[in-house]
């Protein structure tokens, strides 16, 4: 049996732009990408904390080190600059490979700095 497991997350990011313009997504500092093992163009979840708004989007890579987080297109109407989000993404597993499996999970400052565990 398959059972549907958190893969990654970055939690309490900082959006620090949209642009309602673009043709969607949300722009990940490259750094931010990989620490969480979030691939670009992988489906993500977002959940804002500010407004309680959710919504589903890919992820697209940003200049590494940059410390940006983008929300783009139509999802740009659920954020504004400095709102708090989660970013999480998920995976399908083998009921026993699940019991071993640690998600990716990478705690945020109000900078976008990874913080220590």
């Amino acid at each position: 049996m398959l059972i549907k497991l958190m893969k990654t997350k970055l939690h309490r990011a900082t959006v620090t732009q949209s642009d309602l313009n673009y043709e969607g997504s949300i722009g990940i500092d490259a750094t931010l990408l990989e620490a969480s093992g979030i691939l670009p163009f992988e489906a993500v979840h977002v959940w804002n904390l500010n407004n309680g708004a959710r919504f589903e989007t890919y992820a697209i890579e940003l200049e590494r080190g940059s410390a940006e987080i983008c929300v783009n297109g139509a999802a740009a109407r659920l954020v504004q600059t400095g709102d708090r989000i989660i970013v999480a993404s998920f995976c399908w597993m083998e009921e026993g490979q699940a019991r071993d499996f640690k998600p990716g999970i990478v705690l945020l400052d109000e900078q976008n700095r990874i913080l220590p565990d």
